[in-house]
């Protein structure tokens, strides 16, 4: 199930973009199936693995040898590869001596052991240390994971997406792992990168859609061409990379997760395989092209003005120098996405000022492990300042957030929306997976000659509490002033609601200092960069409360939030509100 636009009968409402105005986002099925050509490349490929010659290349008596070595064009985090030189892994806080390191025992946090099994380290040690220096830690922990794995596939360590990311980094930096004299080891390593090609060949249509089946897919064409004797392999990945690029992203080019991170992630790994393309001077297939020239505007629809990411389903704040980096190696050079309808995301600019707007369901559970009720919620920025925020960091476990304030970070009371009767848009449930909530969203935008307007409902509290909410934004064509007002309206065939609590609530981003008025109707908000902000709302008590938000990191900071105190009436109410730069 993902959020798809349902096509209505063409209107003279339509857009300049040829979207009508008032499309419906709702669920429904995703299901993709294989054509004549497809079934037919793989079932040739299948059959190749029971020759001879298959078997031979993988106990090492046909020549395994690297044909090339792609470039791997995003630079590694400093910190992680200095302590990897000082002699421990550092992850999100976390701290993994490399004496004594067991594979076969590891005791770290499930995204910390990923990180391992995946050998994305290697990145941050190759920018971090010359080959001389580096070479000798990495076949050193080399060492230590084949020892634990090489022989016996098993889960983490052999999971689709690891065995993926694994192969992709193995390749990229060889020189790291394969400089050794050792001929044993060599040829070890060698094997161990055809078994993981051979694994991942039946492994990789079982991964999840998104992220962890183009990772595989991705690895297997990376195999493909790479490794001698790979010209059936290159038939049957090519197949199978264009059917998990189809059925892990949408048409706008967002991936299914809805996650900024999966998705910048997701360029990252498609960047990483069409650099094998280059260094083996093949041409790349058409999906693999489409899919980048898609996802890069899509992934750009969230920048904020210092060029970072918003913090939506479960991301952080990532750094602006790690997405330009992924954006150059993709070599897509595009404006941001102003209306992905199907992925979800709205953005609205002029002048100085960003406003982005979650538009859309939350992802089906099984698409995402950290997916948010965020839906309405918003993020404001003012060039390089940041302004509204969300908290973010749901999908960042580590030393700094732990599971239970993961979970929280989750909630809507953890982004900048509406709140009825403290209760989530969509329910989390005992097990962390997203239950009932919101199944429809509707939204209407025009561009008018003063400015931009929104208006987005969802039907996200109907079922519990008889109530639509429905937000109304209008960006003036300068950009110096927002207008909103949140509305809650009885459900058309439901009983009569009740009289329910309700909070609205605006996170500021860290160096925001909020200054209250006198009169608890408004307050100065003070940026460290840029010119103050002046916030007034008509209904209810304005106050001041505590609360954070999370760097790409995963690190929180300690930040305060705006928060109208209201009433939802039987008969519907609203609370309007007015953001305003001052000169």
């Amino acid at each position: 199930m993902s959020a798809r636009s349902r096509p209505e009968a063409p209107s003279a409402d339509a857009g300049a973009d040829g979207i009508e105005q008032g499309k419906r986002l709702i669920r429904v099925a995703d299901d993709k199936g294989l054509s004549l050509a497809q079934r037919i490349a793989n079932h040739f490929y299948l059959l190749s693995w029971k020759t001879p010659i298959h078997g031979r290349k993988l106990k090492g008596k046909y020549p395994l040898k690297l044909l090339a070595v792609p470039d791997d064009e995003v630079p590694g985090d400093g910190r992680a590869g200095a302590a990897i030189r000082a002699g421990y892994f550092l992850f999100r806080g976390q701290k993994q001596p490399i004496s004594t390191l067991d594979f076969a025992r590891l005791s770290a946090s499930p995204a910390f052991a990923d990180y391992l099994h995946g050998f994305r380290w290697l990145r941050d040690l190759a920018g971090s240390a010359s080959r001389e220096q580096g070479a000798p830690i990495a076949e050193a922990v080399m060492r230590k994971w084949l020892d634990a794995h090489a022989e016996t596939p098993s889960e983490p360590a052999w999971r689709a997406d690891n065995a993926g990311w694994r192969l992709l980094f193995w390749t990229a930096h060889a020189p790291l792992i394969l400089s050794s004299s050792d001929l044993v080891y060599r040829s070890l390593v060698l094997n161990c990168i055809a078994r993981t090609a051979r694994h991942l060949d039946r492994s990789a249509d079982k991964a999840p859609m998104g992220l962890p089946r183009l990772v595989a897919w991705s690895a297997i064409l990376a195999a493909a061409l790479l490794i001698p004797g790979g010209e059936a392999r290159r038939i049957f990945g090519e197949a199978g990379l264009k059917r998990a690029i189809e059925s892990s992203f949408h048409p706008d080019g967002g991936i299914v997760s809805r996650s900024p991170l999966a998705q910048l992630e997701a360029i990252m790994a498609l960047a990483m395989l069409r650099a094998v393309y280059d260094v083996r001077r093949e041409k790349a297939p058409a999906c693999l092209t489409d899919a980048l020239t898609r996802a890069v505007p899509a992934l750009l629809a969230l920048t904020h003005g210092d060029g970072g990411l918003g913090n939506w389903q479960g991301a952080g704040a990532i750094a602006p120098q790690t997405v330009e980096a992924v954006v150059q190696a993709s070599r897509v050079r595009a404006r941001p996405l102003r209306q992905a309808r199907d992925w979800g995301y709205q953005r609205i600019a002029a002048g100085t000022t960003v406003i982005q707007i979650d538009g859309a369901p939350p992802p089906v559970a099984r698409l995402a492990e950290a997916g948010c009720a965020s839906t309405g919620a918003i993020e404001i920025s003012d060039g390089p300042a940041r302004l509204i925020v969300n908290c973010g960091g749901a999908g960042l476990e580590g030393a700094w957030i732990p599971r239970d304030l993961a979970q929280g970070l989750r909630t809507t009371a953890a982004h900048s929306t509406l709140v009825l009767k403290d209760s989530n848009s969509t329910a989390l449930l005992p097990d962390g997976t997203l239950g009932k909530g919101v199944t429809e969203v509707e939204l209407n935008r025009q561009e008018l000659d003063n400015g931009s307007r929104l208006d987005l409902s969802h039907d996200g509290y109907v079922r519990r509490l008889g109530y639509i909410h429905r937000r109304l934004l209008l960006l003036s064509g300068d950009g110096k002033e927002i207008r909103g007002e949140d509305m809650l309206t009885p459900a058309e065939r439901r009983r009569r609601p009740g009289k329910q609590p309700v909070e609205l609530r605006f996170h500021l981003a860290p160096g925001v200092e909020p200054t209250l008025t006198a009169d608890n109707q408004g307050a100065l908000l003070r940026l460290d960069l840029g010119a103050p902000w002046q916030f007034r709302t008509g209904t209810g008590l304005l106050s001041v409360e505590e609360s954070l938000w999370v760097d790409g990191d995963g690190r929180p900071h300690t930040t305060r939030q705006l928060v109208v105190t209201s009433e939802a009436l039987p008969g519907g109410s609203s609370i309007g509100w007015l953001l305003k730069r001052m000169a």
